[in-house]
């Protein structure tokens, strides 16, 4: 009898890092593989859930599932048409990045359904993905930041403060994206409003942060209630700035440094700032923390929390475990192990009360 989990990878989504998702997907699926029974579900534009033959992910196809939100169903997914049994996991694996999956949305889902999944819950994974929310909690947290200002739709008035308070350049960024969708550099005056219109098609909310000359740095952090934070890394940008397709295009010439050539005081700091951000907005499981250097001051200002960052080939978070001694394979075991054990630890607590 085969003793294997049965890991239920969902990726694609409603989100503009859609393409994004399923390439990490396939990674996370070959990773997998090795040692899990990979179940695919594939989930489109539209929303749908579709469950795929095979263990390597497709970018469309699939017989459309559903997951009841009711404990007693076990976390099956049954067929859309018929309502029938097809696959039970052990465990879900979202590789959902951006919006309806990053965001706690998903994360909802599943806690309703009582199974085990990997990563942040939804309190962490919502205040993660929202950029104004997360800086409130690092400020509480006493965390180092950019100096930035949130704006909520068009207001010529507060985009005129905006403007002169954090000067020239500044970032236009949607508060709840991340793969830099929908960001903007801004260096002009009269592409402030442009950047601003750009980044609202995307949220209702828009962070706008000073642009200062930095370094960028990242660290990933991995644990449930102790987590343990990675050797850095530095990305190098081959653009202005390291935007998607600085991230993702296949022609991308962005370097990453691992570990990376920082003095041993700024690695043991940047390590400690890393697992202060993971515990400020209460994660769990895994994420990247991603940090400016600044080149004039020396000072280190954390930028922002993905709770499920990228896991292509290219991408940072694993190649930093790598570097600190946890090959891709063992990565991904030891995550589906940090779910099971954080499953367990919310299986034993009360749901009713009595003296």
């Amino acid at each position: 009898m085969s003793t294997r989990l049965k890991v239920a990878v969902l990726f694609g989504g409603r989100s503009g890092e859609h393409e994004v998702s399923v390439r990490s997907a396939a990674s996370v699926a070959r990773g997998l593989a090795g040692r899990h029974d990979v179940r695919c579900v594939f989930i489109d534009k539209a929303g749908r859930w579709l469950l795929q033959e095979g263990p390597e992910p497709r970018p469309a196809g699939g017989e459309p599932v559903f997951l009841a939100a009711v404990p007693g169903d076990g976390g099956r997914l049954r067929r859309l048409s018929d309502a029938r049994d097809l696959v039970r996991p052990d465990v879900y694996f979202p590789v959902l990045h951006g919006t309806y999956g990053e965001d706690g949305t998903v994360q909802g889902l599943l806690e309703l359904a009582a199974v085990p999944y990997v990563g942040a819950g939804v309190a962490a994974s919502a205040a993660a993905m929202d950029k104004t929310m997360m800086k409130a909690l690092f400020a509480r947290a006493g965390l180092p930041q950019v100096e930035h200002r949130e704006l909520r739709g068009r207001d010529p008035a507060a985009e005129a403060r905006a403007l002169a308070e954090l000067g020239l350049p500044l970032f236009v960024k949607p508060a709840n994206l991340g793969s830099s969708v929908g960001i903007t550099k801004v260096k002009a005056a009269a592409a402030f409003g442009p950047a601003l219109e750009k980044a609202f098609l995307y949220d209702r909310k828009v962070v706008v942060e000073r642009g200062i000359e930095a370094r960028e740095l990242e660290v990933s952090v991995l644990g449930n209630d102790l987590p343990e934070a990675s050797v850095p890394g530095e990305i190098v940008p081959d653009r202005e700035f390291y935007d998607y397709d600085s991230k993702y295009a296949t022609d991308s010439r962005a370097g990453l440094l691992i570990p990376a050539p920082i003095e041993a005081t700024a690695t043991d700091e940047i390590r400690r700032l890393a697992i202060s951000a993971f515990q400020a907005v209460d994660a769990c499981g895994y994420a990247r923390v991603d940090f400016f250097l600044e080149k004039t001051t020396g000072r280190l200002l954390v930028n922002e929390i993905n709770t499920i960052p990228g896991f292509t080939a290219i991408s940072m978070f694993p190649k930093l475990w790598e570097a600190s001694g946890l090959p891709y394979a063992e990565l991904l075991a030891r995550l589906v192990a940090l779910a099971l054990e954080r499953h367990r630890a919310r299986a034993r607590l009360r749901t009713d009360y009595s003296d």
